[in-house]
This record gives structure tokens, C-alpha cells and sequence, in this order.
């Protein structure tokens, strides 16, 4: 087995007082932080990162909840009030997107969890600057370079393609492609 195989398994059961005293740590500090590694480098590695310069990993913090709409506590009211979940976004989109508001120069490539606890979620986000000579002459990253700016914010990164139900054959989900809003938003 290789060094790859053993962090996979081993974050398959982490070492929880570990994590919780990182948690810790993270949650002192601010919500979005540039960090050196990725703490997860078997994942960060299988979703596109390389240790060059023009790739940077960011850790972010997001508060737990807050999917439902809130109630109207004045003005003019519906009969059943309409308190119901509003799931459009996972987590993982979420903070992608914040991400992206942050670091404007950069694309991002993708994302994985770190953890979790009663309050938050915590990612690592991979981002790429599309203005370093390194990536530009690299064979993978190159031609997502090219591609239009701002994936994360039209919903075209891996996590944003799931979320759409765009992973599945138009077989099985008829009603996904090209998209909800050309189907008149009747339904997944």
C-alpha cells in the first residue's frame, strides 16, 4: 500500500480529539484563511492539486443551518406562512462561491470537507490563478484556464454539476438538461 492509501483510510476514522483540538483552533481564527498544505493531501491531490506556484488551498468555515426561509414577523403575511427549506445550494457550493468572492483574481478547481461540528462545516478549497506562467504552460490546468471565468458562480464545478443532477444520464433525469429554468422550472 501506498502513503495515498493510508490517509485515505485513516480519514475514513480520524483521530477525533485531534480534529476536535484543530476545530478548535479554527474556529478562533477568521472564517476564509490562506493555507500553506492542503491537510487532506491524498484528496487535494485527486481533485487537481499540484505543489506549484499559481495553486493555492484555502481553508473556510461555515455556520450550520440556515436553509430555511425566515418567517415574516410584520406587514402583509401568506396563510401558511411558507417556513419551508430553500436546499438550491449545498454546503460544499456555498463555500465555494465565498471563496471566489474573496480571491477575485483566482478560479476555483474544486473542494473537499475537513470537518464538521454541532456549529459548522469546514472545507478546503482549491484555487488556481489563471495568470501564472506555471499553469499556463501546465497540460491539465492549461486548458481550464482558457475556459470562461467564474465557474463557481455559474454553477460549473464538480460539486455544482452534482447538485444540478447533472451526473446522471438524461435517461434517468429527463427534465435536467439544459437546465430547470428552459423547463419552465417544472421539477427535477
Amino acid at each position: 500500500m501506498g502513503l495515498t492509501k493510508y490517509l485515505r483510510t485513516s480519514w475514513k476514522k480520524p483521530e477525533i480529539k485531534l480534529l476536535r483540538k484543530r476545530m478548535i483552533e479554527w474556529r478562533k481564527g477568521n472564517s476564509i484563511i490562506r493555507v500553506q498544505k492542503p491537510l487532506r493531501i491524498d484528496r487535494a491531490r485527486t481533485l487537481g492539486y499540484k505543489a506549484k506556484k499559481g495553486i493555492t488551498v484555502v481553508r473556510i468555515r461555515l455556520k450550520r443551518g440556515g436553509h430555511k426561509r425566515p418567517r415574516p414577523n410584520k406587514g402583509r403575511r401568506t396563510k401558511r406562512l411558507h417556513i419551508r427549506k430553500n436546499l438550491r445550494l449545498n454546503y460544499k457550493e456555498i463555500a465555494e462561491q465565498r471563496v471566489a468572492k474573496k480571491f477575485t483574481n483566482m478560479e476555483v478547481l474544486n473542494s473537499y470537507n475537513i470537518g464538521k461540528d454541532g456549529v459548522h462545516y469546514f472545507y478546503e478549497v482549491i484555487l488556481v490563478d489563471r495568470a501564472a506562467p506555471e499553469i499556463k504552460s501546465d497540460k491539465q490546468l492549461g486548458q481550464f484556464i482558457r475556459a470562461p471565468r467564474k465557474r463557481s458562480q455559474r454553477a460549473l464545478t464538480s460539486t455544482s454539476r452534482k447538485a444540478r443532477g447533472l451526473r446522471s444520464s438524461p435517461i434517468k433525469a429527463p427534465k435536467v438538461r439544459p437546465s430547470l429554468r428552459a423547463n419552465r422550472r417544472r421539477g427535477n
